[in-house]
């Protein structure tokens, strides 16, 4: 009875009805309120950035050694320096600066199926800061409390993608006062220190405008995912991947005709993304992924389920408006969930989704676009100041512990 009631309510509402009902679903909204505004700041003028010149080891080579880097999900590091170094925010006189940024690509070291590699990332990062204090002033002054560092790490700065292991080395000691740029959010979480800007995975601008579809393209089906639900090379016995979630999903609704769910991922996987009305983003072995990204971008209601997960941009994206969002606890009833939400809440979120300053904040586009994440990155720092007094220390006063850390982030990079 619920897929004949729901299968009423698709012909009827999203797009198989009479062009009144498809104009209806096209119109766009923008956000009322502070965050509409938030959302549509212009950071130029309102802050200052230094861009240290550090040696390639640390940034260019890495990336000629491996070009992969470019296209996978944590090349925000990549995209911001490209930004950084033309933008009109940058400033040559480091004596004018709000903040210093530190260019090193930490993700940049892959293993042949392309994920990346966390050992090094504390000795490079470890590295490149002991030569700027080396070779500047400015980050002794404040042990890097007006430094920035992006680091798209699956757990940020702790520098593992573990969660056990990256909670027991915390974040690098030497990055506790600096602002952490980073896709990992999650609340009360020792990977995520209070003030940093959680900002979405990268995901190919380009690509995904290749694969655009008409507008008016009826949305027919009502949940897609795809991905895995079990990792069987990590997490043998299951349970530990996704915390369960996303085992929950496959058990409870492989066979609901309502469920377009699959591991495979076809070459028509951003179409279907676009005749889909929910999608599904289950945290993996992180809270985030780029399926975030996809589905706002795509114009599909993101379902979120990952419990005290922190979104990107959340004080400029109203998540709550736009998305879904499902208990990890609750993902057995998910069917009973989503066809229980009215047509007319799905339709605004639809028209909300449909706002291009929505897409382009969770874009890292080449060339950069007014509204996109990188201005969205500089809004957040540009709303952090001016610092603190107490942010700047005495002469010969330190606050960092060098010596900190495993025996093996201290040696030579």
């Amino acid at each position: 009875m619920r897929v004949c009631l729901w299968f009423f309510v698709v012909v009827i509402v999203f797009g198989f009805g009479d062009g009144k009902n498809a104009d209806q679903r096209l119109r766009t909204e923008r956000i009322s309120g502070s965050a509409g505004d938030v959302l549509e700041d212009d950071p130029v003028g309102r802050l200052k950035v230094f861009v240290y010149e550090l040696p390639s080891k640390y940034n260019k080579k890495l990336l000629q050694k491996d070009p992969r880097c470019l296209t996978h999900m944590f090349a925000a590091e990549i995209f911001m320096h490209r930004f950084l170094l033309s933008s009109p925010v940058r400033t040559l006189n480091p004596d004018e600066a709000d903040w210093f940024y530190t260019p090193i690509y930490p993700t940049c070291d892959l293993t042949p199926t392309g994920l990346p590699l966390p050992f090094n990332s504390p000795r490079m990062t470890r590295s490149a800061i002991q030569l700027i204090s080396s070779n500047w002033p400015y980050w002794n002054r404040t042990e890097g409390a007006d430094h920035f560092f992006v680091v798209p790490h699956d757990f940020g700065a702790c520098f593992h993608y573990q969660e056990e292991k990256a909670i027991e080395r915390g974040i690098l000691p030497l990055l506790r006062r600096a602002t952490l740029v980073q896709t990992f959010g999650q609340r009360n979480h020792v990977c995520l220190k209070e003030g940093s800007i959680t900002i979405p995975p990268y995901a190919p601008p380009q690509k995904m405008q290749a694969h655009q579809i008409p507008l008016d393209t009826p949305r027919s089906i009502f949940v897609y995912f795809r991905g895995l639900f079990y990792d069987v090379n990590n997490d043998p016995e299951g349970g530990y991947y996704a915390r369960g979630a996303r085992a929950a999903v496959w058990e409870n609704f492989k066979n609901n005709p309502l469920f377009d769910i699959s591991t495979d991922h076809p070459t028509t996987y951003y179409e279907d993304m676009q005749r889909a009305i929910f999608c599904l983003c289950p945290l993996g072995w992180a809270p985030w992924s780029p399926r975030l990204v996809e589905a706002v971008v795509f114009g599909c209601i993101p379902v979120i389920i990952a419990d005290d997960i922190v979104l990107p941009f959340a004080d400029a994206i109203p998540w709550e408006e736009i998305g879904v969002f499902v208990a990890e606890e609750d993902v057995p009833h998910l069917d009973t969930f989503l066809t229980s939400i009215p047509p007319e809440v799905i339709l605004r979120k639809q028209r909300l989704l449909a706002n291009p300053s929505m897409k382009r904040a969770m874009l890292f586009p080449q060339p950069a676009q007014p509204g996109d994440a990188f201005h969205q990155i500089l809004n957040g720092l540009a709303r952090k100041l001016p610092h603190d007094r107490t942010v700047y220390l005495k002469p010969g006063q330190k606050v960092l512990n060098w010596t900190a850390g495993p025996a093996g982030d201290l040696k030579p990079w």
